[in-house]
């Protein structure tokens, strides 16, 4: 049963979400942080909002918890946050507007790994779609058309920006698994499976700046908390259409944010790739025909 909140302005309140989501490239960036320690406060400052945000809204203790689910939750938690630390490594190794362009492909991973290890069908349109994706990856990466020779570190960003894609996909497929769990339950399992994970591995041996408390804890309540509640409590109420429509609003905010504050404008072949990449996911969601197999089966 849904709360009566999830029944109120759901196409804004996505769109909304999108649209911080897509500022945490610049979020990430003014901490002057490492993406470990980063992700270990994310986790901390989400932990500590949303294990408030469901105690006030009844939702713990949670009767639909066991230990199979919390396991699986914690698998889901341990890709959920190697795929946070990848994703802000790639903002440092490339730029966030390339990072968020490639991890978009994540949807076509949740297919992948479906047809791979679940047996799920996978028709020829969603082949040809996912390769149309690939190519656009290809072009949003910025090693096509560089005027200057890209560097080992510019790859092993794009290297990170796909794994981190990956990671959520394969968490994705784990959170499907959990039945009637409620999603703010499950995103706060993985917030401290994120803390126990990443406590050895934060950098204790300097303190952080005093400027970046705000930017970590924004990030840990507006970023991970605040969007992802108002996420989750949208799709119920959505058509997939829609939701494929206004996701797009997250990767053209960080292109917006890159441009605007950091001078790192795109290139005419990384808006090729974003083109594709968008035409792509669209297709997969919403099970577009190939024009031409359309006409064939006419």
């Amino acid at each position: 049963m849904l709360d009566p909140i999830s029944d109120r302005f759901p196409a804004a309140r996505l769109a909304i979400a999108m649209a911080i989501i897509g500022t945490v490239g610049a979020f990430a960036t003014e901490t002057r942080l490492d993406p470990v320690t980063i992700v270990f406060w994310r986790c901390v400052f989400g932990m500590v909002f949303l294990a408030a945000w469901c105690f006030l809204r009844g939702y713990l203790p949670d009767r639909t918890l066991s230990w199979p689910r919390l396991g699986r939750a914690a698998l889901g938690g341990i890709c959920m946050v190697l795929s946070w630390v990848s994703f802000f490594a790639g903002f440092r190794m490339t730029s966030i507007a390339t990072t968020t362009i490639i991890y978009h492909i994540q949807p076509f991973f949740v297919v992948l790994i479906g047809a791979t290890l679940l047996k799920e069908r996978i028709t020829v349109d969603q082949i040809v779609w996912m390769l149309g994706a690939f190519l656009g990856v290809v072009l949003a990466s910025g090693l096509v058309g560089a005027t200057a020779p890209v560097s080992t570190l510019w790859i092993l960003g794009i290297v990170m920006s796909l794994g981190a894609a990956m990671l959520y996909a394969a968490a994705t497929i784990l959170a499907k698994g959990l039945g009637e769990q409620r999603p703010e339950i499950t995103v706060l399992c993985q917030t401290i499976v994120g803390i126990v994970m990443l406590a050895p591995f934060a950098n204790w041996a300097e303190p952080v700046p005093l400027a970046s408390w705000g930017w970590l804890a924004s990030i840990g309540i507006l970023h991970t908390g605040i969007a992802y509640i108002l996420i989750y409590s949208a799709y119920p109420r959505l058509s997939t259409p829609v939701i494929g429509v206004l996701t797009f609003i997250y990767p053209i905010v960080a292109i917006i944010v890159d441009w605007a504050i950091y001078g790192h404008p795109l290139g005419m072949a990384q808006a090729a790739g974003m083109l594709l990449i968008a035409c792509g996911t669209l297709g997969v969601r919403l099970g577009w025909q190939i024009p031409w197999r359309r006409i064939s089966a006419a």
